[in-house]
């Protein structure tokens, strides 16, 4: 079993396009979008870290354009192009001079007429930066610069001295070293082909390349040790069962499901990090696609619906009703999606189960019959009820209490205007 594969021409050519296409950084306001391309930006980082004597070991392409590269149109096609520095930093002071050297290479590359001297660190990261992310553990080493594209295909830049779990399912577990192929871009000895090209080697952090390539082909989802799958997973799982795969381990399958749902409420815990969380993932992997971006959904309505396990009934549904105003959204905003419009929403079945998911009126009637449970919450004024395209037909039952919590607005949380009704 290896972990490791030896690039051929195909994947080569393919990986070049990836490196040498143009690419938009766009800035905010009236900032200008810089055009790089990418082989040039890392190596220009490249050149500042060696400068300022930072320890690299190698560089590596990651995630869905890493899958592209190998496995070419039977792979879903990239979005992000995301490249990993192996570095060695042991703390913020060493993260820190990393942030200014992406700070320079990026004042380094607006155009010349753009008075560079008054713009400061904190102005370019607020003009051109989508996220940025540091982790300092005993397990885990590592910062993230994402740079903003209007298209979402950003630009990230992970530094990494030490990660705990580096995929999530064996389909984005390959990295590819680029050291050879960003040595060719400099040297410019030859021009590549079908006979003369660079000696890449690509890997799989999952172990057996020769099975994640097969599980990527074939459009299979595996993984292991679920457990350790960060929160967003969940969605990333969501994504692959929209694109057609399909899990492996169908006997495990509720487990991994549990795993992952779990881990998403430990990770986004209240309504608003799960609004924001929720609204940046289909903005970054759906663009100009409502329709996997409606199927993407109701997936995660189903998941969620079926497979959640750690948390209250009025928290989960909080979290379903707000995964509905984002599905009334869509149909709302695309035209060709209103004769879709369901009256009664049933969760879509992603797989085949031995029975349907319950419905929700036939959950409601059946509480009826049962011993009224204490109030979970205070009761709180109804201000103001918002009528959108309802996920289920939450019809309130006579005799049944419908109370109404309101949740504070931020510019990117879950509106304040909308209200989450809590069946008591």
């Amino acid at each position: 079993m290896a972990n490791s594969h030896t690039l051929d021409y195909d994947q080569v050519s393919r990986l070049n396009d990836i490196l040498t296409q143009p690419i938009s950084i766009d800035g905010c306001g009236n900032f200008p979008s810089l055009e790089v391309h990418p082989h040039e930006f890392v190596n220009s980082i490249l050149d500042r870290l060696t400068i300022h004597g930072v320890l690299l070991h190698d560089v590596r392409l990651n995630g869905s354009a890493a899958s592209f590269a190998l496995g070419g149109h039977e792979a879903p096609s990239y979005h992000d192009i995301d490249v990993i520095f192996r570095v060695k930093m042991d703390d913020q002071d060493e993260m820190d001079k990393i942030k200014q050297i992406v700070f320079d290479v990026l004042l380094d590359s607006l155009p010349d007429d753009v008075v560079k001297d008054k713009l400061t660190d904190t102005t370019l990261q607020g003009a051109y930066v989508r996220k940025m992310v540091k982790i300092i553990n005993e397990g885990d080493c590592w910062s993230l610069i994402s740079l903003y594209n209007n298209d979402g295909k950003n630009f990230e830049l992970k530094f990494v001295d030490r990660m705990r779990r580096q995929f999530e399912f064996s389909v984005d577990s390959f990295q590819i070293i680029l050291d050879s192929m960003l040595e060719h871009y400099k040297s410019s000895c030859y021009e590549m082909c079908r006979n003369i090209f660079p000696t890449v080697i690509g890997e799989s952090v999952y172990g057996d390349f020769a099975s994640a390539l097969s599980h990527l082909k074939n459009r299979l989802i595996v993984t292991r040790k679920p457990e350790e799958i960060r929160g967003g997973g969940l969605l990333k799982y969501c994504n692959l069962l929209v694109h057609g795969f399909i899990p492996l381990d169908t006997d495990h399958l509720r487990s991994l499901e549990r795993y992952m749902c779990s881990r998403f409420f430990i990770d986004f815990a209240d309504v608003q990090t799960q609004w924001q969380k929720l609204q940046s993932y289909v903005a970054d992997h759906f663009i100009g696609e409502d329709h996997h971006k409606l199927e993407f959904l109701k997936t995660l309505y189903n998941v969620i619906g079926n497979s959640t396990v750690c948390l209250m009934r009025h928290e989960r549904w909080q979290t379903l009703d707000m995964i509905d105003y984002l599905i009334g959204e869509v149909y709302n905003s695309n035209a060709t999606l209103q004769p879709l419009r369901y009256n009664h929403f049933i969760p879509i079945s992603y797989m085949p189960q031995q029975q349907p998911p319950p419905n929700t009126n036939c959950r409601l009637k059946q509480k009826l019959l049962q011993p009224r449970p204490q109030r979970l919450l205070p009761l709180i004024p109804l201000q103001q009820q918002v009528i959108h395209p309802p996920a289920t037909s939450r019809v309130q039952q006579p005799n049944q209490s419908v109370h109404i919590m309101s949740i504070p607005s931020s510019s990117h949380c879950w509106p304040a205007n909308k209200w989450v009704p809590i069946t008591c």
